[in-house]
């Protein structure tokens, strides 16, 4: 008896014979591959070979904007105040005041005068100072902002019963009525901000050195 034999046929999509990798999912889009350049033909700076380019440098002439001061400063246009040359009393008056100080190149600049206290900013050269003064009806802060001097204060002008060091960050009060100075005992000016209560100097006063406040008896 003779038997039939079945022939099989492999099948008609080549991609599917038996040790063929299967068809990509999305034949419309087949995977990248990468080619290493030539030896000879380095790719291009602009061009770069590997498949996944980076992202795009900042032009040189167009550099990124920087990023914007607080919210606040835009919602109320509130900026910070370097003029040293205005009174801005006695309107609301925002500032640094370590940055105006150390900025201010008068020995007296009157930077805000109200109806209950006055600001001052000075600046003492080497071997210079105040000069022994007493303000019978004023309080006065002072606080040093960068420098080295020398405070003397006491109810008797010819025998002041203090005399101490200062530096940066030191603060003195003197009660009305007493005798003070402050000496610049450093190499580099004596930079501090005084606050009277109430005001002593007329609203905008400046006296760019000692001798212009001498001459004008303030």
């Amino acid at each position: 008896m003779q038997r039939s034999v079945i022939h099989t046929r492999p099948p008609r999509h080549p991609q599917l014979r038996p040790g063929h990798p299967l068809p990509p999912r999305h034949p419309q889009h087949p995977p990248h591959h990468f080619h290493p350049p030539h030896p000879h033909h380095p790719p291009h700076p602009s061009h770069p070979s590997h498949p996944h380019h980076p992202p795009h440098p900042s032009h040189p002439h167009h550099p990124p904007h920087p990023h914007h001061p607080p919210h606040f400063y835009h919602a109320h246009n509130i900026q910070p105040q370097i003029l040293m040359q205005t009174d801005h009393g006695p309107s609301p008056y925002v500032v640094d005041i370590n940055k105006v100080t150390l900025e201010n190149p008068n020995y007296r600049t009157t930077l805000w005068t109200g109806n209950n206290l006055q600001l001052t900013l000075m600046s003492i050269p080497p071997g210079g100072e105040v000069g022994l003064e007493r303000h019978k009806d004023n309080d006065q802060f002072l606080r040093i902002e960068s420098g080295q001097g020398i405070v003397q204060m006491g109810r008797s002008k010819d025998k002041p019963d203090m005399r101490q060091p200062v530096f940066g960050d030191f603060a003195i009060f003197v009660p009305a009525g007493t005798w003070h100075n402050v000496i610049n005992i450093g190499t580099e000016p004596l930079k501090l901000y005084s606050i009277y209560a109430p005001p002593h100097h007329p609203h905008g006063t400046i006296h760019a050195t000692k001798a212009i406040a001498d001459k004008m008896g303030d």
